[in-house]
């Protein structure tokens, strides 16, 4: 239950436009250690915000690879603390 609490937490931040210029940006998401990227159901939503952002216009992925992670304490009982580590995707784009 503690796991499954913990891993729930982990993953709450979603996608993020981390950078953005005029025609492009890095979107960045979580993703699980043994699902990797490219299965990460976040991925489909990292997808949607660069479509979003060039609306009717096309993109290019420009790169993609792994963007730096962060490390959270989260405590799902009073008194017990937990280092949870989450490893996130970057997908730079230009539009088109």
């Amino acid at each position: 239950m503690l796991a499954l609490l913990a891993l729930l937490v982990g993953c709450a931040d979603g996608v993020k436009l981390v950078q953005e210029q005029e025609n492009g940006g890095v979107v960045v998401y979580p993703f699980k250690e043994g699902q990797g990227p490219l299965l990460s159901s976040f991925r489909t939503q990292a997808i949607a915000v660069i479509r979003q952002k060039c609306g009717e216009r096309s993109y290019d992925i420009l790169r993609e690879g792994e963007a730096k992670g962060r490390a959270r304490v989260v405590s799902p009982l009073e008194g017990q603390e937990e280092v949870i580590h989450e490893r996130r995707w970057g997908i730079q784009f230009q539009c088109r």
